[in-house]
């Protein structure tokens, strides 16, 4: 396998394409060979991530457009999920586990927290009226002693 490989993927911020994105991302880093939980990790964080982006950053219009690109450097990847939405007002108010905005679509308030749980690193831009990016990383554990 080569040292990088990278992959981009644009979608309408529509909720029945969460799933898409989701095992899309989940087949690009299988090249990794990653064990069943690091999947479920990635997978569980680009869920949370689209989920985001469609209900707060696009505020369930169908409209927008969500960006994915992940990329695989040696053992290592980095996934960018971006909208053009409405931004994040506050930010370290909507990292706060629990929080939520939208209590009446009885939202866990959770996804910040499970992505900062689930990736190696979190980091989060937005702007009001410009949108949000989050860039996360996660070394697959299973291609470790490959590269060590």
């Amino acid at each position: 396998m080569s040292e990088r490989n990278f992959m981009t993927l644009q979608f309408a911020s529509r909720s029945e394409n969460e799933a898409f994105a989701r095992v899309t991302v989940a087949a690009f880093v299988s090249q990794l060979d990653p064990t069943l939980d690091e999947l479920t990790d990635i997978k569980t964080v680009i869920s949370e991530a689209v989920t985001n982006s469609i209900i707060h950053g696009y505020n369930s219009r169908p409209d927008g457009v969500i960006t994915i690109t992940a990329a695989i450097e040696w053992d290592t990847v980095f996934i960018t999920v971006e909208d053009r939405g409405d931004g994040i007002e506050d930010l370290e108010l909507a990292k706060q586990p629990l929080y939520t905005s939208k209590p009446e679509l009885e939202r866990s308030g959770m996804g910040f927290t499970i992505m900062e749980n689930f990736m190696d690193e979190v980091d989060v831009t937005t702007a009001v009226g410009t949108g949000t990016t989050i860039k996360m990383k996660k070394r697959i554990e299973s291609k470790k002693a490959l590269f060590n």
